[in-house]
């Protein structure tokens, strides 16, 4: 009998078997689940297998890390029980006087976070404007330690190049780290781009139906970095729980179908409202009259993303009723979910946001198009 050819598999095909995840006891093809939150030890008290506590981490939880990691092309992925966990995780591995470079615009909650560290750590804080080609670089500092970038930002969808940013962290000796969260590894490679750190809330994209909250950190090394986010994970206890990592790995099968449809959607909602007579600005990098277009093409290789900002022209008064009269969108928090969600980003954002008062932030959802535009005409025509 002929030795099998060994085959190379596209991380689509991987995603979709969860690695070829077949259980080998009962046959089954969709992997299972390890509720267990302590691992036996034998009479010389010898771990019987390769965990200890579920603090620790669990088998379901090493599986959704390791389909993570084969789609990052991460040397480790670590996962935690909420965005803001595996944020907070990566800065705690700061001390006092170290220096951080980040957006201006950028998630909030991890803003208010750093504001936070800034007060009570005393870690410098630059914010730099990612519209200005040398923010970045005026920003860096001799003692800077970490840039945090995100690639489109939320919600203006500005596009920070980030091969540019990783020769500017480093010529700086400061790690690169990127929020790819709304650029999953579907399209974007963040780690073959330069980046030493690679965020997503998994809760969005990569989960895809809105029932679990988690974070991901996918690290370009597995040396010291890699061992103190584990450290600092197990004593804070911020692990992703097993059923989240299980509903985490179902998700992730259909990611590259989600993930295709939902850029499909929004290219065809931002052409369509593109000169609307209600619109003052589309903002969505896959158009071409989008200022970061050409770097996103280049980067974003297998599509734009559903995430997409609309500049109505009434003001705020009438971005506010906009979402408030939509019958298919949800006016709803998060992205990346299967079905579309509207939101008045400033009101969501609270006192501090720079956001323009007239933005909606749409995470556009697989539903049909043609459904989604007309929904959006009928609040708009009724806001007035």
């Amino acid at each position: 009998m002929s030795t099998p050819k060994q085959l190379s598999l596209s991380p689509a095909t991987r995603a979709v078997q969860a690695l070829h995840s077949l259980d080998e006891r009962t046959g089954a093809v969709v992997p299972g689940i390890e509720l267990s939150s302590t691992f036996a030890r034998n009479a010389d008290y010898a771990l019987l297998g390769d965990y200890v506590y579920g603090r620790y981490g669990g088998p379901t939880t090493s599986h959704a890390e390791s389909v993570i990691g084969a789609l990052d092309g991460s040397a480790a992925s670590l996962l935690f029980g909420s965005g803001m966990a595996a944020f907070v995780a990566l800065l705690e591995t700061l001390e006092t006087g170290d220096h951080l470079v980040l957006p201006q615009v950028m998630y909030h909650g991890g803003l208010d976070w750093v504001r936070r560290l800034e007060a009570k750590r005393g870690i410098g804080v630059t914010l730099f404007d990612a519209t200005d080609p040398d923010g970045l670089a005026n920003a860096m500092r001799e003692d800077t330690k970490l840039v945090w970038i995100e690639s489109p930002t939320n919600p203006s969808w500005d596009v920070i190049d980030v091969a540019a940013a990783a020769d500017i962290a480093h010529a700086a000796g400061a790690l690169l780290a990127v929020d790819s969260t709304v650029a999953p590894p579907v399209t974007m490679q963040a780690l073959t781009l330069g980046a030493d750190v690679v965020f997503q809330s998994a809760t969005k994209y990569l989960n895809g139906h809105s029932d679990l909250t988690g974070g991901v950190l996918s690290l370009a090394g597995d040396g010291p970095l890699a061992e103190e986010l584990a450290l600092v994970r197990k004593l804070q206890g911020s692990v992703m729980a097993p059923f989240d990592a299980w509903l985490l790995i179902r998700g992730m099968r259909t990611l590259y179908l989600r993930y295709e449809k939902s850029s499909a959607n929004a290219l065809a909602i931002a052409e369509h409202f593109d000169g609307h007579p209600a619109v003052e600005a589309v903002l969505y990098p896959g158009l071409p009259s989008h200022p970061g277009h050409e770097v996103a093409k280049r980067q974003m290789t297998g599509g734009f993303g559903g995430m997409l900002s609309l500049l109505l022209k009434g003001g705020e008064e009438a971005a506010r009723d906009t979402a408030r009269y939509c019958q298919v969108f949800f006016p709803a928090t998060s992205l990346g979910g299967v079905e579309s969600l509207i939101e008045h980003r400033k009101t969501v954002e609270g006192p501090h946001s720079l956001v323009a008062p007239n933005l909606l932030r749409l995470s556009v959802g697989i539903e049909d198009v043609n459904d989604l535009i007309g929904d959006l005409e009928q609040a708009m025509e009724r806001a007035g």
